[in-house]
């Protein structure tokens, strides 16, 4: 869902979405599909994969959904250290995983995801 919602607000900026945990190939939970697309989004094309050395590596920044997930990147890939950030990092929020929690797990976790990539577009777009 942040992908999606990211990608919309920063359609001149490349945009990827990786898991700490992914189950590698699936596609996105129907709930968050239904969600996006709720939208005008589609995240039926979406697969899930796992984050590597060569992603942290390529990217500029790298955005968790928790500070677990940050921690873990930055220990295992200690080359992404000072470009790992929680996506509600402003706040200082973590977003739970909704994965296989219901709708309502997904609708709070949307919420969320969604003041944080409005926060991150704001500071990514005074660096264009």
């Amino acid at each position: 869902m942040a992908h999606a919602l990211l990608a919309a607000e920063l359609p001149h900026m490349s945009v990827s979405s990786a898991g700490t945990g992914a189950l590698i190939g699936h596609p996105a939970d129907p709930i968050a599909q239904a969600l996006i697309a709720e939208r005008g989004l589609d995240l039926s094309e979406h697969r899930a994969r796992q984050i590597s050395q060569l992603i942290c590596q390529q990217s500029d920044l790298i955005l968790t959904m928790d500070e677990e997930q940050r921690r873990y990147i930055e220990t295992r890939y200690p080359l992404a250290r000072g470009k790992v950030f929680r996506l509600g990092e402003t706040a200082k929020l973590n977003v739970p995983d909704p994965y296989r929690r219901g709708q309502d797990a997904f609708e709070h976790a949307l919420q969320l995801i969604d003041a944080g990539v409005k926060a991150w577009a704001e500071r990514i777009q005074k660096f264009k």
